[in-house]
């Protein structure tokens, strides 16, 4: 794997990745787009999922302020040329969120990813649930990352509301001092 000089330059970007396949991260950019609008900070978009270098090398062209992005597909799957995105994150040191949705707290996939990440030394910020139930004594549990916990979009009014943005204030908080730690490593 080919990777250019860009790795070494620091940006204040974070990626969001998630496990399975692409109907199954559709709502990835959503999520980015919910965290780059509750941050402040703006929302790229990767262009050309099948060649990491060239996609990395976009995203962090010019980047002089903090950026959120999604990675529409599964580091994990082997690409067309050899390697995977999780091996090119790591190379690049490329920092991560790895996002996970409800239904995927009953498989072995948040202890996958964090392993995949970890083995390819990519800077992880942590892990965060989406939608679900948040049983934050099971997450404590598993000894993962995590960073907390998002409903699923379409919250209007009420309790639920007021559940949600709760959620997202307490994710940002953790978020932001995790982003910070990356930054400076």
């Amino acid at each position: 794997m080919s990777v250019s000089g860009a790795e070494t330059e620091r940006c204040g970007g974070l990626l969001l990745v998630g496990l399975g396949l692409r109907r199954e991260l559709e709502g990835l950019a959503a999520v980015a787009a919910r965290l780059a609008d509750a941050e402040g900070v703006a929302l790229r978009q990767l262009a050309g999922a099948g060649d990491p270098d060239a996609g990395l090398t976009a995203l962090t062209a010019g980047a002089a302020s903090p950026w959120l992005a999604a990675l529409p597909l599964d580091p994990g799957l082997p690409l067309e040329r050899g390697g995977s995105w999780a091996e090119a994150l790591g190379a690049w040191r490329q920092p991560c969120l790895l996002v996970l949705r409800g239904e995927q707290m009953a498989t072995g996939l948040p202890a996958a990813g964090a392993a995949l990440l970890e083995h390819w030394r990519v800077p992880l910020a942590g892990l965060v649930q989406v939608g679900g139930d948040w049983q934050p004594a099971l997450r404590r549990r598993d000894g993962l990352p995590w960073l907390g916990w998002l409903p699923e979009t379409g919250v209007e009014s009420g309790e639920a509301a007021e559940e949600a943005g709760a959620a997202m204030a307490a994710l940002r908080q953790v978020l932001r001092g995790r982003w910070r730690v990356l930054q400076a490593a």
